[in-house]
């Protein structure tokens, strides 16, 4: 679950850094590195990027550690 967790937030910050650069200097990096905003593999990147948006509005629950999902062995308390 851990894995999953690191990915999703990793696809998030793409998504959040895409966003910021295309407001900041109308600048895409997805549609840049899969060659273009109508590709395959563009369209697949923000297929990705948009799921894990949805995956990570559960982690709103683990913001305070009397939440049950942080009582789990994904968080450990040294």
């Amino acid at each position: 679950m851990i894995f999953i967790r690191f990915i999703v937030l990793l696809l998030v910050i793409v998504g959040a850094l895409n966003w910021g650069l295309q407001g900041a200097f109308d600048y895409d990096l997805v549609a840049y590195i899969a060659g273009g905003s109508t590709t395959s593999l563009a369209r697949f990147i923000y297929i990705l990027v948009g799921l894990a948006g949805i995956w990570a509005i559960g982690f709103f629950g683990c913001v305070c550690k009397e939440h049950n999902c942080c009582k789990n062995n994904d968080h450990q308390d040294n």
